[in-house]
């Protein structure tokens, strides 16, 4: 997605967030279609109905289990390399397939999409904006869609206040969707170990590229070495026998990347930029 069109986006966004001091559930979905539309407008979106409806059913079994609004739940695999994963108001999950390939088990897939899922359902991106903090929506919301945006400056825009904004979110809303999404992989059935694992082949990934391979993901979740030791704690002081029986892996999920690995390039949209 190009500087201009993610900017354009941006203004759309907050534009209609701020309309009022709290934004109902009907004002966040709509606002949620609304960015995803346009999202899927630059993006190649794998289309494969196989690799989609594992993704969707991999997504709500999580997500059902967890939402209380009733949203309207999607789950889309970017054709993308890079290891990525994103989430929109409204309930609109993005992972890159180069973060899907990198996972080894489901559990640590479900781990990552747990993850975001958390983010929609705590409303950590509607809460910026219910704030007031027209720059901090705008960098919120340019920082999760192109992290790269953020890295390289972003011009005059994310500049003014994008710091402040994104440092709070990795601190606090980043470790609350550690928290939840051990919960709700948990809540699924799934083994919630598989969030720290992911993220350390994550960290290994970026420290062995140089911050390349995996900045995507950790330029929008800042993480560090003692969040994923926090994580293992948490998971560690369940109540005995909460681990018991929880799935790690399945051949449906090796057969899932195998097909993914197989398909051909998506190409990008019609006149995206």
């Amino acid at each position: 997605m190009s500087t201009g069109r993610a900017l354009a986006i941006i203004a759309t966004v907050a534009a209609t967030a701020m309309g009022c001091a709290r934004i109902s559930p009907q004002q966040e979905a709509d606002m949620g279609l609304n960015y995803s539309r346009q999202i899927n407008a630059q993006l190649p979106i794998v289309r494969d109905p196989e690799s989609n409806g594992f993704m969707t059913r991999l997504g709500d079994s999580l997500a059902v289990l967890v939402d209380d609004q009733q949203r309207n739940w999607r789950f889309s695999i970017v054709d993308d390399p890079a290891i990525n994963a994103f989430a929109v108001p409204g309930g609109y999950i993005y992972i890159n397939k180069g973060l899907i390939l990198r996972a080894q088990t489901l559990s640590q897939l479900a781990g990552v999409v747990g993850h975001e899922i958390a983010h929609v359902t705590q409303r950590h991106s509607v809460q910026q904006m219910e704030k007031g903090q027209r720059v901090g929506i705008g960098a919120t919301l340019a920082c999760i869609a192109k992290p790269s945006f953020c890295q390289n400056g972003g011009g005059d825009l994310l500049n003014l206040g994008a710091n402040a904004i994104m440092a709070k979110f990795s601190r606090g809303d980043e470790e609350e969707a550690d928290r939840f999404g051990v919960k709700y992989t948990l809540r699924a059935g799934l083994d919630p170990r598989g969030m720290p694992e992911m993220f350390e082949i994550m960290l290994a990934e970026r420290d062995r590229q140089g911050g390349g391979g995996s900045a995507g993901f950790l330029a929008s979740h800042p993480m560090e070495e003692d969040r994923i030791a926090a994580t293992r704690r948490a998971i560690a002081a369940l109540p005995a026998g909460s681990l018991d029986g929880v799935t790690r892996d399945t051949p449906a999920f090796q057969a899932f990347k195998a097909r993914l690995r197989s398909l051909p390039q998506t190409p990008r949209p019609a006149g995206a930029r």
